[in-house]
């Protein structure tokens, strides 16, 4: 649904985006990462329509952003971190200003922008002043408008920035209720733990280059083939993690802060099962069984080096 080819692009002598490829499907939250100051927003930019490639080319549904920038915005939605807002209007007032923005018939106008305020939670708000809402609704309110001309594509940057947890919980929900819709949403967040629940894929930045893409399990598996799960015991003998050790194709054991063993092994299920015949033969007394999934915030860990541009 997006693709960005060999792109690079520099302000004045320095450069910003180097030679950056990558695909973004058709229905997926796909997750944009990377330190400040990696090119993020910058590439968002560009996908964005507000800005051109000095190299390589972007195109959006397979239209090119700079040959046909007025038809990618058609099926497009922005939602940049810092979004402008007219504080002594209501949020009905708000929405019906952008959706005659959009030339939505005058006919149609008042359905659309209902429609929009209910799938964000915003109906009994719709007489409420901009200026006295908190950033959590604000941040519904900028995803409202945004679905005014129901885009195929959202591009969020930031959606979470300065919200509370419960804030956090319910934008997580709305834009996950948004890819039910169909929508393909590209997502930036510095709040790695949500993006990991969230996202089909993810891509990550440095000095503006790719650094890893795919799947988080993908990328995890790349960087350390071995399976790990976790074992936690009822009872914990002194001999535990040697015992763990001798398991069949068991490659190393850690004891986590916990008490938790980490037990990393080689092979699939079928490992996984002889484990526990293992454990059950030893004595261990099992109580819980947790697959070491891939964590995200370890992959960007491992993968970048913090350096800035």
């Amino acid at each position: 649904m997006i693709r960005v080819e060999h792109v690079s692009h520099w302000f004045g002598s320095l450069q910003v985006i180097r030679d950056l490829t990558m695909h973004v499907p058709a229905g997926e939250i796909f997750g944009f990462i990377g330190p400040n100051g990696a090119g993020k927003t910058t590439t968002i930019r560009m996908m964005a329509t507000l800005l051109e490639p000095d190299d390589g080319r972007v195109m959006v549904d397979g239209i090119d952003v700079v040959e046909a920038p007025a038809e990618v915005r058609r099926i497009l939605g922005f939602m940049p971190d810092g979004f402008g807002v007219y504080d002594r209007i209501t949020v009905e007032e708000y929405l019906e200003f952008f959706a005659a923005a959009h030339s939505i018939p005058l006919g149609a106008r008042k359905r659309t922008v209902d429609a929009v305020m209910e799938l964000t939670e915003l109906t009994g708000l719709r007489d409420r002043l901009v200026a006295t809402m908190s950033k959590g609704m604000r941040q519904r309110l900028g995803i409202a408008r945004m679905l005014l001309h129901d885009p195929k594509v959202l591009i969020l940057d930031e959606p979470a920035n300065g919200l509370d947890p419960r804030a956090r919980i319910e934008m997580r929900a709305l834009i996950e209720e948004l890819r039910g819709l169909g929508k393909t949403i590209l997502l930036s967040s510095h709040i790695l733990t949500e993006l990991s629940d969230m996202c089909t894929s993810v891509a990550i930045l440095e000095k503006g280059k790719l650094v890893a893409g795919g799947s988080v399990d993908a990328i995890g598996k790349t960087l350390r083939p071995e399976r790990a799960v976790k074992v936690r015991l009822l009872v914990v003998p002194d001999d535990a993690e040697a015992i763990l050790a001798r398991g069949p194709a068991v490659t190393g054991v850690e004891r986590d802060p916990d008490g938790a063993f980490r037990v990393q092994y080689q092979g699939g299920d079928e490992v996984l099962a002889d484990l526990v015949d293992h454990c059950v033969a030893q004595k261990l007394r099992v109580v819980r069984l947790e697959p070491d999934q891939n964590d995200l915030e370890r992959i960007f860990l491992e993968v970048t080096k913090g350096e800035l541009q």
